[in-house]
């Protein structure tokens, strides 16, 4: 047999290139003897005919997409899928043929490479000629102008059946399922394969070299085609021109126009500063400034606009992080040639991310929804996990609300307001398939209207089946491991998700386990914020001391009322035994907290933001409010004093206010920790100059410190 790589698809990989659905019926049809009768010609190309009539041929050199088929379906089909197991299946049977010596092998024959399960491989396998057959010079004169952008790509070895080779683009991400052919090289992009993604993935191998099995994600810069040669070429210096020079001057002078005159300053002020800032950061490529200074201007407007998506903390952060993320890549280019940092200032700054990427077929199960309204508008910001890359992507809408002075007609509830043809509760609890969806590098997602081209079904209990780390954790020990081995935001790329879940800080997460155990329950009724914990299965049995706990906190909010309601519901147990939570997940004094968005129980699916209302739940209420450590307590009273020193303004703060920092200062210091108290107090007298660059490079620094604190 003379297709290796029709051997080499794994049931994981067919899921990928066809779907799930498509795989599963064709494994049944193959358990159950239900083959169709195979061909193959000396070219390669492979037939497969069926009882019914159908015939289905793949051309050598080619994937699933490509098969031709003679069954009604316009596109992918479960024929195309069969032809590829049943091929195996028919080497299968030819390599266990009777008078055989070896025992029965794998799918496999002489001329397909028999690998050892644990073999760690990469497509830097591939050779120039192998290049030169699969990519026409139009793709690769395309590639190599997205390889003069010097594009940072994260990549993970191929290890045996277990793992494929994966590369992580700016915009997309290409996975390898064949190490003998390029044609199941599968992008997410809308082209899927043969594109000029596939043929940077497989240079970024190339110049990579051996990688390990256990090893992490590695960084590689992209080195442009005529200096492929210099793979060890020092990284570039971004940082030094006239023009990155007046940028970061901009950047800093606009900061430090934002802790002395506060959020509440008008708009007007500062306006043409982001607008002409923007211009300056999008002209020299450093996207995830751009996208930053993006979020810093919705927050503001937010704050003006007394809606409930501003948070005097994600400010804070935002506007720490832009101070932060230049220091990180000004220190990155300040590495030796011979101590690389593990993060290039490329990837820091997001050189080369730009512009949007229409996608291919795509499945989206939904995480939950983050429901807002001020006094103009009201919109909605859905998550969703994408099973085949797993990354959370964010659809984000917004509908002004009526004027109260010219009343119209009634207005549409939110949660009955259409998106892409849907109603807006359909698609926050559902899952989305789609083929006019296209994304942001940063997660952003648009899907168009088109009911033909997107369809959705209700979130079901086995809708993040497919989910895996680092999204998906079936312990609370490894959720804890993924936040403490995390990189802070200012050096990763940006994720609109951690916006659009703002109000903890956190990342997304899912927490799944056979059996999750609500140990306790209590309603705030000072903060509006429901207070539960859970333990899964591995945790019930340990001593309370021992114990690992997720602490779930939801607070209240007005543009979702039965959020809370809904949340007791289901850990009353009213749909089943809770098997799965996900939502925003924070490290606070050492112990995990989340905000959740999405359960899922026994019965169903739920997105807590977009349940309707069931009338309301009885609480027990808390005694008193949730204790908290006395260092803890110090660095959450610090923070809020940042945070309303950065909306107020600091030139705005009276006297006993700026005494009470000094006393603040004290308390740090008696709590051991004198860098903090020393910074506070740094940033108190720098206050009374004209250094503003020094009293931000203090305020940032303590904004960090004390983040980390928590």
């Amino acid at each position: 047999m003379s297709r290796p790589d029709l051997l080499e698809l794994t049931p994981q990989a067919l899921t990928v290139l066809a779907n799930a659905g498509f795989v599963k019926r064709a494994q049944k049809d193959v358990a159950a003897g239900l083959l169709p009768r195979i061909e193959e010609s000396e070219g390669g190309e492979v037939a497969a005919h069926f009882d019914d009539g159908v015939s289905t041929r793949l051309p050598a050199g080619r994937t699933l997409r490509d098969a031709s088929c003679s069954c009604p379906a316009s596109g992918m089909c479960r024929h195309r899928v069969m032809l590829v197991l049943a091929y195996q299946a028919l080497a299968q049977s030819q390599a266990q043929a009777p008078g055989q010596d070896s025992a029965p092998a794998p799918v496999a024959d002489s001329q397909a490479p028999t690998q050892a399960p644990a073999e760690v491989w990469t497509p830097a396998e591939f050779d120039a000629a192998a290049l030169a057959q699969v990519f026409s010079p139009s793709v690769q004169a395309q590639a190599g102008e997205l390889a003069a952008q010097r594009p940072v790509i994260a990549l993970l070895p191929g290890v045996g059946e277990q793992q494929a080779p994966s590369a992580r683009l700016p915009m997309c991400s290409v996975r390898f399922f064949s190490r003998s052919s390029l044609a199941h090289a599968r992008c997410d992009c809308k082209q899927g394969s043969g594109c000029a993604h596939v043929l940077l993935a497989v240079w970024a191998y190339q110049q990579a070299g051996p990688m390990a099995a256990d090893a992490p994600e590695r960084m590689v810069e992209l080195q442009p085609r005529t200096d492929a040669a210099k793979t060890t070429q020092a990284p570039r210096k971004l940082l030094d021109s006239a023009a990155a020079c007046s940028a970061q001057q901009a950047l800093e002078q606009l900061l430090a126009a934002l802790w002395l005159e506060g959020a509440s300053q008008p708009l007007l002020a500062l306006a043409a500063r982001f607008e002409a800032l923007r211009a300056q950061v999008q002209a020299l490529g450093w996207a995830w400034v751009d996208d930053g200074l993006g979020e810093l201007w919705q927050l503001l407007q937010a704050h003006q606009a007394r809606s409930s998506r501003f948070d005097a903390h994600r400010l804070l952060a935002v506007a720490t992080e832009l101070w932060a993320r230049l220091r990180a890549a000004a220190h990155a280019e300040g590495c030796a040639p011979d101590a690389a940092p593990s993060l290039l200032s490329s990837q820091i700054l997001g050189l080369g991310v730009k512009g949007e990427l229409a996608l291919d077929h795509l499945r989206l199960v939904s995480l939950g929804a983050a429901l807002w309204r001020s006094e103009t508008a009201e919109g909605a910001s859905l998550l969703f996990a994408d099973p085949d890359t797993q990354s959370v992507t964010v659809l984000e809408r917004e509908w002004p609300l009526a004027d109260s002075r010219n009343p119209g007609p009634a207005p549409t509830a939110l949660l009955q307001r259409r998106v892409a043809g849907f109603p807006l509760r359909q698609l926050a609890s559902g899952q989305v398939i789609t083929k006019t969806a296209v994304r942001r590098a940063n997660g952003l997602i648009d899907i168009s209207s088109g009911t033909r081209q997107t369809g959705v079904m209700p979130l079901s209990p086995r809708s993040w089946d497919d989910l895996t780390a680092p999204l998906k954790h079936h312990s609370l020990a490894t959720l804890r491991q993924a936040l403490e081995s995390a990189l802070p935001d200012f050096a990763t790329p940006r994720q609109a998700a951690t916006g659009a879940a703002a109000g903890t800080g956190g990342a997304l997460h899912v927490l799944a386990s056979a059996q999750l155990r609500l140990l306790e329950q209590a309603w705030d009724a000072g903060a509006q914020v429901l207070h539960a914990q859970l333990a899964t299965a591995e945790e019930t049995g340990a001593d309370a001391e021992e114990r690992d706990v997720l602490h779930l906190a939801l607070p209240h909010h007005a543009a979702a009322p039965a959020a809370v309601d809904t949340l007791t519901r289901a850990l009353a147990g009213e749909w089943g035994p809770l098997r799965a939570v996900a939502g925003s997940v924070r490290l606070q004094a050492g112990q995990l907290v989340m905000q959740p968005l999405a359960l899922l129980t026994a019965e169903r699916g739920l997105a807590l933001q977009a349940e309707p209302g069931a009338g309301t739940q009885q609480l027990t209420l808390a005694q008193g409010r949730p204790e908290r450590g006395a260092l803890q307590a110090l660095t959450d009273v610090s923070l809020d004093l940042l945070a309303i020193w950065l909306r107020q303004g600091l030139r705005h703060q009276s006297a006993p206010a700026l005494a009470r920092a000094a006393e603040q200062a004290t308390g740090l210091d008696q709590a051991g920790l004198p860098r903090s108290a020393a910074l506070m107090r740094r940033a108190l007298a720098q206050l009374r100059s004209s250094e503003h660059p020094a009293l931000l490079a203090s305020l940032g620094a303590l904004t960090l410190l004390l983040q980390d604190q928590k």
